[in-house]
């Protein structure tokens, strides 16, 4: 059986569908990745000891577990004590909290760089410490780390794949359901594939926006 690219068309609104799922996925994932990783950062480098040693035991399981591992326990295992969670939610929770702990290792060592000086002066000009981090030492640690956290973002991207196993019809699952009505594996995974390029460049774009503007503003 030969290659008939024609065929795609008839599915591509299937698949579309499910790229839009996906960028739905990597968007909400990314944003909780980030504004956990600050969160995780912040524990882990300020919170009292108490708080910080578990912490340290959710961050070394989320590092040291595969992704998928963490997807079946939100998912499947949550349920057992009562926390029933929608697929797509699950996903989200999953994707983000995985690449916040990971975000939150860059983070700190980005807040550790910050010169000493400038807390201080904070403290010096009334702020608290608390309002120090917020309003001058976080933004520029966050501000160093936009290039490594937007790769991870892409790496967000790809492993977003992993949310089919849960029943989440993002693209690699609507791409699998379409070769199953039409025994067209190898056209529609290429189609799928080329569909993750075109979202990954768009995203490399976007990153290299924020680079340039974060440059200029130095």
């Amino acid at each position: 059986m030969g290659l008939d690219f024609s065929i795609l068309p008839k599915y591509m609104d299937v698949v579309l569908l499910g790229a839009l799922w996906t960028i739905g996925i990597t968007v909400a994932a990314a944003a909780l990745s980030f504004v956990g990783g600050i969160l995780f950062a912040v524990i882990a480098l300020y919170a009292p000891w108490i708080i910080r040693q578990p912490f340290r035991l959710i961050e070394w399981v989320f590092m040291g577990t595969p992704l998928l591992l963490q997807l079946f326990l939100i998912y499947f295992g949550l349920v057992q004590i009562g926390i029933d969670l929608p697929a797509f939610v699950a996903g989200i929770i999953g994707l983000g909290l995985h690449f916040a702990v990971y975000n939150s290792e860059l983070i700190q060592t980005a807040i550790l760089a910050v010169d000493k000086g400038q807390m201080e002066a904070a403290r010096t000009l009334g702020l608290s410490r608390g309002q120090a981090l917020r309003k001058v030492v976080i933004p520029q640690a966050v501000r160093d780390v936009i290039p490594p956290i937007s790769n991870n973002m892409i790496a967000l991207l790809k492993d977003s794949a992993l949310v089919s196993v849960i029943g989440v019809s993002e693209l690699t699952l609507s791409a699998q359901r379409v070769i199953g009505k039409t025994y067209r594996p190898f056209e529609f995974y290429l189609l799928a594939a080329a569909v993750y390029y075109t979202i990954n460049l768009a995203m490399e774009w976007v990153q290299r926006k924020i680079e340039r503007r974060i440059s200029i503003s130095r």
